[in-house]
């Protein structure tokens, strides 16, 4: 047997006895996940000002059309999913552009 399996096999056999046990013997944490903020245009040039980037680069950075960003910020669209998340990231981090250059 691999070490990587004698490892998983070890592991599971932790996580059964646990579940078998009244008692708790492995740590437990609770995650919560923030639910999606859906963004107003306004806030969506807000944060692409906050950044310095053109709406042609901010598109770029996310991962989206820049006609994407355009219809956004005209209110016609609204991001959803990983871009409204991406959004996030950037309102709450504006550096981070400059941290994770994906637009050169």
């Amino acid at each position: 047997m691999s070490e990587l399996f004698k490892s998983i096999i070890t592991g599971l056999n932790e996580a059964i006895a646990d579940t078998e046990s009244t008692g708790i013997k492995l740590k437990r944490r609770t995650v919560t996940i923030v639910p999606i903020k859906h963004f107003t245009s306004g806030e969506i040039k807000k944060i692409r000002n906050m950044t310095g980037l053109s709406q042609r680069l901010f598109a770029g950075y996310i991962g989206v059309s820049d006609k994407t960003v355009e219809a956004w910020e005209a209110g016609t669209n609204h991001p959803s999913g990983v871009a409204s998340r991406m959004l996030c990231m950037i309102e709450t981090k504006p550096e981070i552009v400059s941290e994770f250059p994906f637009v050169r």
